[in-house]
């Protein structure tokens, strides 16, 4: 194998399939990244794979030789980061495929190498279900739920975010337990996939197509596609158990999260008997203060209504260090009400949302409150069970 290639194309590659190679490896090639050089595309392929996650992406090179190789990720990128951007780099075996050498203006570099028959193959979808999905839409849908997924690997299924198809509309849905995000987008896929009949392991009990991937991978494919600058669709495919995401000449392979998804929808309640309606950013800010000592303490906020004076009081007590409380103007329905939330867990939400204005719903300070952008364009619903509070 020989070729030359851009030193910034390269780094950034490697920087992409990084994410992918194993930081505890069962096996010493799954350290390495895997490097194939095309001659009759002019494209050298890399590849990153911890047999959950894969990442796979190419660039333009000049081939003069066709042939792979893995080489170790992190030593690799190190070398390929440091060196001149201003100079083309050449990477080149010997005869045995067992040594790297590579070339800038500024010197050589050798590197021991594997073979690449060692390095496993990536899951290929051949037979099973595609789906073309709206880049922008799916991104939406990723910044609005990963964040609730659970970072607990015992509830192995709410670490990831279930992804539900029907018609051309798609929901994703996460949650920890303590908090639930539900984010629908309309006109998301490009043809509705439930028309050509069922997926195998994909159908839901009400016939839409439904999965749950992991949040490692998907924050990989919403940072993939986030870059990503065409108005193309990006091509979801799923078959037993495994999802390839194809964007353009780059891919990202995971497995799926096997068992029932909770069902979510039965935990949102049907009506509320108190609204607070008030501005996002002012709540946002107030919030982050308060939460300075809130912090000190178990991270909890108390959140007061005042009907009458159209006030709502932030506040939060830290035994032994201080307290603090800010007010806010708000429209409020309802009678008076005095509930406590994990201040971090009301602030992704916000963080979460577009617009100015935010709705924040509950009928009791022990039932769960929902808080939705005032106008809800987005389709978007973040449920948060609130802090039990003695007085």
């Amino acid at each position: 194998m020989k070729l030359v290639c851009s030193q910034a194309e390269l780094n950034t590659a490697l920087q992409l399939v990084s994410r992918a190679v194993a930081s505890r490896p069962t096996h010493p090639v799954l350290a390495n990244v895997l490097l194939t050089a095309d001659a009759g595309t002019g494209r050298l392929s890399l590849t990153g794979f911890d047999l959950n996650l894969g990442i796979q992406t190419s660039l333009s090179a000049s081939v003069e030789a066709s042939g792979a190789v893995t080489l170790p990720a992190r030593l690799l990128g190190e070398i390929v980061s440091r060196l001149s951007v201003d100079s083309p780099i050449t990477l080149a075996t010997d005869e045995a495929s067992e040594q790297v050498e590579l070339t800038s203006l500024s010197g050589s570099y050798q590197m021991r190498a594997m073979p690449a028959d060692e390095f496993p193959d990536l899951p290929l979808v051949e037979n099973g279900t595609a789906l073309r999905v709206d880049a922008v839409s799916l991104v939406q849908a990723l910044r609005g739920t990963l964040f609730a997924s659970s970072a607990d690997e015992a509830k192995q299924l709410l670490t990831g975010v279930h992804l539900r198809f029907e018609g051309r509309h798609l929901e994703a849905a996460s949650t920890d337990g303590h908090r639930l995000a539900v984010l629908t987008v309309k006109d998301a896929l490009q043809d509705d996939p439930t028309a050509a009949g069922s997926a195998e392991g994909m159908t839901s009990d009400d016939g839409s197509l439904a999965v749950t991937l992991p949040a490692r991978s998907l924050r990989e494919v919403e940072r993939l596609i986030a870059g990503w600058k065409s108005d193309d669709p990006v091509t979801l495919f799923y078959d037993r158990g495994q999802v390839v995401v194809l964007a353009a000449d780059q891919m990202v392979t995971s497995r799926t999260l096997e068992g029932t998804y909770p069902n979510y929808r039965q935990l949102i309640p049907d009506g509320f008997t108190r609204t607070i309606d008030l501005e996002r950013r002012p709540f946002m800010a107030a919030l982050e203060r308060v939460a300075v000592l809130a912090d000190q303490h178990n991270n909890v906020v108390r959140i007061s209504t005042d009907p009458t004076a159209g006030l709502v009081q932030i506040s939060a007590d830290a035994q032994d260090v201080g307290s603090g409380s800010e007010s806010l103007p708000a429209t409020l329905t309802g009678e008076a009400v005095q509930i406590a939330f994990n201040v971090r867990y009301v602030l992704d939400g916000l963080k979460a949302m577009e617009g100015d204005r935010i709705s924040l719903q509950c009928n009791a300070p022990t039932t769960p409150a929902i808080l939705t952008p005032a106008d809800n364009a987005a389709g978007f619903t973040y449920l948060v069970m609130p802090v039990q509070i003695r007085n």
